[in-house]
């Protein structure tokens, strides 16, 4: 989205833009001011949601440790705000370049991948009912994204 703005911005030095080209810089504009209130909601409601799924984790897996719970929340708290600002770009490759190259290898590396696959799922139905599904469905892709990338991965080295 940014790039398309920035591109028809660039476009526009050497002449005005056609009706074409202004019609899809107002689409991509509306496009930003509606993404733009689906990321304030999410930054205004981190704390809620994030509550409620703690609590649902902690229901969920009694015997686990206080650190490794810890750990998997603040991954997810990483990842719903680049995922929340990838949105706001329309930019899957932030998302990848920032925390998918490297995030994977320390799920694994802690063995969270059943904690944080189950943690994803309560963030996911949390979003869902605190964003409506109309909202959620433009910041799901890269949820999914980063789902696919970070929990489907196998372990390089199988325990002996």
């Amino acid at each position: 989205m940014i790039t398309e703005i920035d591109s028809l911005i660039y476009q526009a030095e050497a002449e005005y833009l056609a009706q074409k080209d202004l019609g899809l810089f107002k689409t991509q504009v509306l496009y930003l001011e509606e993404r733009l209130k689906i990321y304030e909601q999410i930054r205004d409601q981190e704390a809620e949601i994030f509550q409620h799924v703690a609590n649902q984790i902690t229901t969920g897996f009694p015997d686990e440790s206080e650190a490794k719970v810890s750990r998997a929340i603040k991954h997810w708290l990483m990842i719903l705000r680049y995922c929340a600002m990838a949105m706001l770009s329309n930019d899957s490759k932030y998302l990848e370049d920032r925390i998918l190259t490297w995030l994977p290898e320390q799920i694994v590396a802690h063995q969270l991948q059943n904690l944080e696959q189950t943690l994803y799922g309560y963030l996911q139905k949390c979003l869902k009912k605190d964003l409506g599904n109309e909202q959620y469905s433009i910041l799901q892709p890269y949820l999914e994204q980063s789902q696919q990338v970070l929990l489907n991965q196998k372990p390089a080295l199988e325990p002996v």
